[in-house]
């Protein structure tokens, strides 16, 4: 039932949509783009030699989430840009949310539960100034009017969004929405972007294009709390800083970009060590919330995505962090690296489907580890004990191009030693996504 009464509101929005942009302006003073999101998943039972507080449930497991989004954009005057993105969702994860490092579904943070609820994701002005250089035209899309910009400009961004619409970009590989579903492949595994827990921050982004290359850095906001949806507005204290270096290349004489990121998180987090210090001194389970002081995070991360033929693309990614500090905005995860391959369906006559395939394996620092082994809980693990292993992940999906501006999807996750645990699994996830957007 729920299944149908999105798929009557996508395609509701979607006549709506058509009769707004009949006429769409080549430079754009206005727009509204609207999407919706279902996402239902199945988790079959798995074995486990012991389980804790905080592990992925052995039981047969079902979920879902739903989100819809409106994004708004307007031009007040020339070269900047306003952007409001209201949005609703709801849903149910799997074991609570917890149990693993690469979560099997990058839509269900933005849930806080069953009721349907409606907040503001995203508020931001962006103003451009042009440098010269050639025009580049920009079509009309989300939080993009159409137009056209010099491919030499300075772009300064500044309110409400995800850290993730400005970095880590990937073709192939950055949206849970129409692409991979699990969190280590969305963006950077290791990477603990400023986020609350929907993963959102208010902050602001200085962009320099020239050619090829492109460099980016910003600032947002870190939550009040570990993965917490309250942020912490003393911006000099606690804050997530981030930088990073893009450049355009052809290969083969194919496109391709490849994308270097450094990050330092700052924040009031917990140590791993200081917890298992503090364990051994008092004869107690090391707890990380006891130690919480002014600590920083930092890591690194690369990013490649390569065109093949005009239906096959590459990526990879491979990110780091220094993983003493508890994760704080995003996931359990110090080490990963992700790659796969996404293929066109012109070449079966269906130009609108995508098959997808890709390979994970996520890790933790030798301190995060000796504190899961020793009983520590962390925000999403915990299992009492560790025999510690690399969390592997296979994941592949089919989006079936279903109308103008729906897609259905089937997806499919095999999670090897889930939550880093040999005692534990593996995890089977299968998939529906109906996705719509107009």
């Amino acid at each position: 039932m729920q299944i149908l009464n999105n798929s009557v509101a996508c395609v509701a929005l979607g006549l709506l949509a058509a009769l707004a942009q009949a006429q769409e302006p080549q430079e754009q003073d206005k727009d509204a783009k609207f999407q919706a999101t279902y996402v239902w998943q199945d988790k079959q039972p798995l074995s486990a030699a012991y389980s804790g507080p905080h592990s992925l449930s052995t039981d047969h497991e079902t979920s879902y989430s739903f989100t819809a989004t409106a994004a708004l954009g307007a031009r007040p005057w020339r070269g900047g840009k306003l952007y409001f993105d209201p949005e609703v969702a709801q849903g149910r994860p799997l074991s609570q949310l917890t149990g693993l490092g690469g979560f099997t579904n990058g839509e269900i943070s933005r849930v806080s539960g069953t009721t349907l609820t409606l907040y503001g994701a995203r508020l931001f002005v962006r103003q451009t100034w042009g440098l010269g250089g050639e025009r580049q035209s920009r079509e009309s899309d989300a939080n993009q009017l159409a137009g056209s910009v010099d491919r030499r400009r300075v772009v300064l961004t500044a309110g409400k969004l995800s850290v993730l619409d400005l970095f880590d970009d990937n073709a192939y590989s950055h949206d849970p929405r129409e692409q991979f579903l699990n969190w280590s492949l969305m963006t950077h595994g290791a990477w603990d972007y400023a986020a609350d827990a929907r993963g959102y921050s208010w902050g602001l982004a200085l962009e320099y294009f020239h050619d090829d290359w492109a460099l980016r850095g910003g600032r947002f906001m870190m939550p009040k709390e570990s993965n917490g949806l309250a942020l912490n507005p003393r911006i000099f204290e606690s804050f997530g800083d981030q930088i990073e270096i893009e450049h355009a290349h052809r290969l083969g004489g194919r496109p391709g970009k490849i994308r270097l990121l450094y990050y330092r998180n700052k924040a009031d987090m917990g140590g791993y060590r200081d917890a298992l210090a503090d364990a051994e001194a008092g004869g107690a389970v090391p707890d990380i919330t006891a130690t919480r002081k002014p600590r920083v995070k930092y890591g690194f991360g690369v990013n490649l995505e390569q065109s093949l033929t005009d239906t096959v693309g590459l990526f990879a990614r491979a990110s780091w962090n220094n993983g003493e500090a508890e994760t704080f905005a995003f996931t359990e995860i110090d080490r990963s690296v992700s790659a796969g391959v996404s293929i066109g369906g012109a070449r079966w006559r269906r130009p609108s489907d995508t098959l997808g395939v890709a390979l994970v394996r996520n890790g933790l620092s030798s301190a995060h580890r000796d504190y899961l082994a020793a009983g520590g809980l962390g925000f999403f693990l915990g299992d009492g004990a560790l025999r510690y292993r690399p969390e592997d992940i296979i994941e592949s999906y089919y989006s079936l191009g279903a109308a103008r501006y729906a897609w259905f999807s089937a997806d499919f996750q095999r999670i090897f030693n889930p939550g880093y645990n040999a005692d534990r699994g593996p995890a089977t996830v299968v998939a529906a996504r109906l996705h719509c957007e107009f």
